[in-house]
């Protein structure tokens, strides 16, 4: 007994520490589970298989066809015999028909796989900034949380100093009234931030909802130094929706060299045997007799006088060329937005300091304590209790700003690299 107690409690203590450890939401553990497990994403990568096997089904070559026929010429009542055929015909395509299937189909499967690419550089910098915005909610209930307790505080001793007659029933029930106030701020804060974490477990696919205690971690920023020449080339050579545009030019083109394939002829190819059984009809009698033969067929092609589907397939060739332009046109502007974006919230971010936040709290309790001491009003305590919260709400906004410009920084240049 004296050993199994320890080993039990020891057991336990583990058990609590996995359970505890798992419901721990870290920003690594998060993007790697948006990673792995996201259901839209799983369901997007699926495309890609898919676009891979198309491509393999077009290397098939034309199934050849059998044929296979009897004829009775009469053989009961004329004596006219019977006869067996049978033979095989192919379809032999001719102009690089096949050729130009096979790399059109692997042109859509590379199109493809750059979409799932570009959705996932999407659904990456939407994870990055739900997170963020999860963290910002949290702050937010912390501060208003402490905003109310001191405030819930202030009004209890405003209650009790109302009835010794130290202070007026206006300011009692002013303090009252206020702590009422941040109570429903306070209970609002907490409903956006349960939703967030929501949306926080719909990203990373998971089924079991966690409370808002399971974020790990605080928002904090650090400023990095970008240069914009060196963020329009990277965006223009890792940027997946660029690529994506280029594929579906190469695709147009492809289509327009399978469209003029298809106008090649086909030769149709035929060889096979035949049986003719004994004639022993008395006027024409014949003896049994087999044949082989082989054919070829040319098709009349009379339908390439008309030349729509070519004429269409260089529309569809400059649509997309144009349409890559502006493909690049638009990347262009947006990383330019972008860092201009990330540049001014740095530079408000930059107006913050640990100073101002300790000032204002400093100004709060002295505020209070002079109130308590009967030497300022109530309004006064109430300013420096708001100004108090809207720096350190300004505050939090400002890194908010911050880390999500730095996202969409991100995602305008194409390459990921916030861990």
């Amino acid at each position: 007994m004296k050993t199994i107690i320890p080993l039990t409690a020891l057991l336990l203590l583990s058990a609590a520490a996995t359970v505890l450890s798992a419901q721990t939401m870290t920003y690594a553990s998060f993007m790697q589970n948006v990673k792995e497990k996201n259901i839209q994403y799983l369901a997007e990568k699926y495309n890609t298989d898919i676009a891979k096997a198309t491509a393999e089904a077009a290397k098939v070559f034309p199934d050849p066809d059998l044929v296979l026929s009897a004829a009775d010429n009469q053989e009961r009542s004329l004596q006219m015999g019977y006869n067996l055929d049978a033979g095989l015909e192919y379809t032999l395509e001719l102009g690089g028909k096949r050729k130009a299937r096979i790399r059109l189909a692997q042109s859509e499967a590379e199109l493809t796989a750059a979409l799932v690419q570009d959705y996932f550089r999407n659904l990456q910098a939407d994870a990055a900034s739900a997170w963020f915005t999860a963290l910002f909610q949290k702050e937010l209930v912390e501060i208003k949380q402490s905003s109310y307790t001191q405030m819930s505080a202030l009004a209890r001793a405003d209650s009790l100093r109302f009835t010794l007659g130290a202070i007026m029933e206006i300011d009692a029930l002013q303090s009252k009234l206020e702590a009422g106030s941040l109570l429903n701020d306070l209970i609002q804060s907490e409903a956006d931030l349960q939703n967030t974490v929501i949306q926080l477990h719909l990203l990373q696919g998971s089924e079991q909802l966690q409370s808002a205690d399971s974020l790990a971690g605080k928002l904090t920023f650090t400023k990095r130094t970008f240069l914009l020449p060196d963020l329009m080339e990277t965006a223009l050579n890792n940027r997946a929706d660029l690529q994506a545009a280029l594929k579906s030019t190469e695709v147009s083109r492809r289509n327009l060299q399978l469209s003029k394939a298809n106008r090649a002829i086909d030769l149709g190819l035929s060889a096979g045997i035949s049986y003719n059984a004994e004639v022993r009809n008395e006027i024409a009698p014949a003896p049994m007799f087999r044949s082989i033969g082989a054919g070829i067929s040319v098709p009349l092609k009379f339908s390439n006088a008309n030349k729509s589907e070519i004429r269409a397939g260089k529309l569809a060739v400059a649509q997309s060329e144009v349409a890559c332009q502006a493909a690049e046109r638009q990347i262009r502007a947006e990383v330019l937005q972008a860092f201009n974006q990330y540049t001014a919230a740095c530079r408000q971010a930059e107006q913050f300091d640990t100073a101002r936040l300790t000032d204002a709290e400093t100004v709060f309790r002295a505020k209070r304590y002079s109130y308590e001491r009967g030497e300022t009003s109530l309004l006064e305590v109430l300013a420096a209790r708001r100004t108090c919260n809207d720096i350190r709400e300004s505050h939090s906004q400002a890194l908010l700003n911050c880390l999500t410009a730095l996202v969409e920084l991100e995602r305008a240049s194409g390459v990921w690299d916030i861990e």
